[in-house]
Parts: structure tokens; C-alpha cells; sequence
């Protein structure tokens, strides 16, 4: 993973940019997981990642990366390889493999 030494950034802090509509005084860590997860994922920068690998561990980025409703294909196939996640067990891939494209219509 690209992303192992995380545990030698325990320090790391969240970019509060990611997360700019959101009040950070009223803001829960633990409730909105897949928000941060996603957010990092589309636009975060190593310290994100680190941030959310040491408050969530491993296991509890790959449940958020697993339960999201929606990837590009770019980051779906990144955090595929990354965390050793099957496409198929992504919510995200699911959902794009049943939607009916236009043409096929």
C-alpha cells in the first residue's frame, strides 16, 4: 500500500478545506467517516490520507470505501489496487454496472 507508513504521522491534521460547508465546532468525526473518506479520496492531499488512516485504521477505510455510493472510475480503480479491495465488493462499482447508459436504452 502506498500509504503504509501512516503510523509515522500521527500528528497529521485534516484539511478543513475538504470539508468547507460543514461547521468544524459542530462537526462529527465518527458520524460522517464516508463523507471525510470520499472527500479525501477525490481531493486530499498525503496528510489527508494520513488523517484518516490513524482515525479510522485501515479496517475502517476500506468499510467507508466499500459502502460509498459513488467513485470515478480513476480514484474507484486507485483505492481497488490500494487497499486490495475487489471491484465487485464496491457498492460503487455495483451501482455503475447497473445503471442503463443512454445508448442502451
Amino acid at each position: 500500500m502506498y500509504f503504509d507508513n501512516y503510523k509515522n504521522f500521527p500528528d497529521a491534521i485534516l484539511n478543513p478545506k475538504l470539508l468547507w460547508e460543514f461547521d468544524p465546532n459542530e462537526f462529527d468525526f465518527g458520524v460522517m467517516r464516508d463523507v471525510i473518506v470520499q472527500r479525501v479520496i477525490e481531493r486530499g492531499w498525503p496528510n489527508d490520507w494520513y488523517f484518516i488512516l490513524n482515525k479510522y485504521g485501515i479496517d475502517g477505510v476500506k468499510s467507508a470505501i466499500k459502502s460509498l455510493p459513488y467513485l470515478n472510475d480513476k480514484d474507484m480503480n486507485f483505492v481497488s489496487h490500494q487497499f486490495n479491495i475487489p471491484l465487485t465488493s464496491m457498492k460503487c462499482y455495483e451501482k455503475k454496472q447497473s445503471m442503463n447508459l443512454h445508448w442502451n436504452s
